[in-house]
């Protein structure tokens, strides 16, 4: 599979969406990978993790959010639960899970609820390893400052403001992945 050839189904080759998609994912994928590199006792599925952190984003095209050349009806923080549902289309339910746990630290339904979000009403936390990854190596980029890593401290004052425990699974990652 390639990614590339699945984005191109969604996103105009040239297109400034192809490009903020594809910087973007590149970036998360190539960290992930060093990450995943440096954990060999993980057993990680390296292909699947670079797969997986290139699509990721996919569902962002159906979402408004002008800034980022998309402009569809939805909005942004359901980019995730949008992705995956083109993920299962395209018959890859595995990499579908990533594109709807990747948001923040993940969703928990209780999240859901209490702040009305526009979302299925279930939890969107990532379980396997390999989701924790992308979702982690995501947090240190953005699509508006393409060509800018986040530091670490940087990523928690932005997740700062959706509560202690997003900071805390944050921190748990920076443990689990760098040691830190």
């Amino acid at each position: 599979m390639n990614p590339l050839d699945i984005i191109a189904k969604y996103y105009p080759v040239g297109s400034e969406a192809y490009r903020i998609l594809v910087i973007h994912s590149r970036s998360v994928a190539d960290k992930a990978l060093a990450i995943a590199r440096m954990h060999p006792e993980m057993n990680l599925d390296l292909t699947f993790v670079e797969e997986a952190a290139m699509l990721h984003d996919i569902g962002i095209f159906r979402c408004n959010a002008p800034d980022i050349d998309c402009h569809g009806d939805a909005e942004y923080i359901c980019h995730g639960y949008l992705g995956a549902e083109l993920m299962r289309a395209e018959g890859y339910p595995r990499h579908a899970r990533v594109c709807e746990r990747h948001t923040g630290t993940g969703i928990t339904l209780a999240m859901i609820e209490e702040r009305g979000l526009p979302l299925p009403h279930r939890d969107f936390m990532p379980e396997t390893l390999e989701e924790q990854l992308i979702c982690y190596a995501d947090k240190f980029y953005s699509k508006t400052k393409l060509d800018k890593e986040k530091s670490v401290e940087k990523v928690k004052q932005g997740l700062s403001k959706y509560g202690n425990e997003t900071v805390e699974r944050f921190d748990n990652w920076c443990k689990l992945f760098l040691g830190e």
